[in-house]
């Protein structure tokens, strides 16, 4: 499976944002990409109030996303508003080539007041969804700061978790300390999509990457130029990489 990592700056439009998204996942079919990945809430912004937030995820149809995967033959994880109910979540949709919408997660961690002012909580973690011979778990931003994520995930049969974000200065060491370290604790892919430029008062830091099953970058941004990246994801190089990560394997669940 090649991925395409969409490292972009926040957009405030749901409109523009759909289109810039077909544009980047027309780009990347012909790149030979199989998943596009955007960061966190790409459909409506990530830091523009409750107002805002209300107003997007009535406005958000998820069927708009299964068109643009269709149109273009490429799967998508894309980050928006998600309206249920009287609850509003900041969600993940993974859409496939074809068209259909294989899942849904809702952010579980919530971050600051920036996410307790404008969203609920989910609550439950991803499911784990087979795609193109993957095994993909899903997490957004804060929620992979928390080891027992990436573990429930890894321990649910997740070979790749995929994390769209919207993490700003001075937090880089999210993005080049943890990140990495999610990946070789549990002897899976991370790929981390993060935002560059402002959304007042965040100044976003960019950093994305794909980390592989040793905590090793596959492909990694700076932290400020939009930019796609792409990367592939082996079967052997997992395969590898679990003979010599054994932290799974090798856990005392009898002490903790």
């Amino acid at each position: 499976m090649r991925l395409a990592l969409m490292q972009s700056r926040p957009m405030a439009d749901m409109d523009q944002a759909f289109t810039r998204l077909a544009e980047e996942a027309h780009r990347a079919c012909q790149n030979g990409a199989d998943l596009l990945i955007t960061p966190e809430m790409f459909l409506s912004g990530y830091n523009i109030g409750v107002n805002a937030v209300v107003a997007a995820a009535d406005e958000m149809d998820p069927e708009r996303l299964c068109y643009v995967a269709r149109q273009h033959g490429i799967a998508l994880l894309v980050g928006g508003p998600d309206r249920v109910s009287k609850s509003i979540y900041n969600a993940a949709f993974l859409v496939d080539a074809g068209g259909s919408l294989r899942g849904t997660y809702h952010k579980t961690h919530l971050y600051g007041e920036v996410d307790r002012s404008q969203f609920t909580a989910g609550e439950t973690l991803s499911e784990i969804i087979s795609m193109d011979g993957w095994k993909l778990g899903m997490a957004i931003c804060y929620d992979v700061e928390f080891p027992e994520v990436a573990r429930a995930l890894t321990l649910k049969g997740a070979e790749v978790i995929l994390v769209p974000t919207a993490n700003m200065r001075p937090y880089d060491s999210v993005c080049t300390r943890i990140v990495p370290a999610r990946a070789q604790e549990n002897g899976v892919y991370v790929a981390y999509v993060n935002y560059i430029g402002r959304e007042a008062p965040f100044d976003y830091c960019g950093l994305s990457c794909l980390c592989d099953p040793t905590g090793e970058d596959v492909v990694r941004a700076d932290g400020e130029r939009e930019i796609t990246l792409y990367a592939d994801l082996s079967h052997p190089d997992l395969r590898a990489a679990h003979e010599d990560v054994t932290h799974i394997s090798d856990r005392r669940t009898d002490l903790y």
